[in-house]
């Protein structure tokens, strides 16, 4: 049973948060998702399947689980992760996998992308402050993903920036 749902995975799971840095349109979100499931449905490390999961959230956002109570992700399993979202972002005309990102919730309630300056600046100028809702892409835990993935600026390592 490889594939469960993701609020099956214990929060102790493992997981990697990728951020798309443009927003997904219905027929992307497809795309994607049906890249991922099919890729997550054969995943494995050093032969043995890998219980796991995925979520998506805001057409931006793709969490992974990997609950490694029987067998964990190996590097190699981990890489062949990676390569797929890496191969799709061209067709899906968005990068997922880059890092020195950071995504917030504007005051519309749109979730944004931009690079640490572009934020740190929007901060200088007042755009985003303590209360802007930002992600943290960097949680490690289907646990911490769940808990604080979503928060202020203040609560999160964005404080720094702002």
């Amino acid at each position: 049973m490889p594939m469960v749902p993701f609020d099956a995975l214990p929060d102790e799971a493992r997981a990697w948060v990728f951020g798309a840095s443009d927003p997904l349109d219905e027929a992307g979100s497809a795309r994607l998702l049906r890249a991922v499931d099919d890729t997550l449905s054969q995943w494995s490390a050093h032969g043995v399947p890998l219980t796991c999961a995925r979520d998506w959230r805001d057409g931006r956002f793709l969490a992974i689980g990997v609950d490694q109570r029987d067998a964990g992700a190996s590097g190699c399993s981990i890489d062949a992760l990676f390569r797929v979202l890496q191969g799709l972002e061209r067709a899906l005309g968005t990068a997922l996998v880059a890092g020195g990102r950071v995504f917030y919730r504007d005051p519309a309630g749109t979730v944004q992308c931009v690079d640490r300056a572009g934020y740190a600046a929007r901060a200088r100028r007042g755009e985003v402050g303590g209360a802007t809702p930002v992600f943290d892409t960097t949680v490690t835990t289907v646990g911490d993903y769940r808990a604080r993935f979503e928060r202020p600026a203040a609560a999160s390592w964005h404080a720094q920036l702002v």
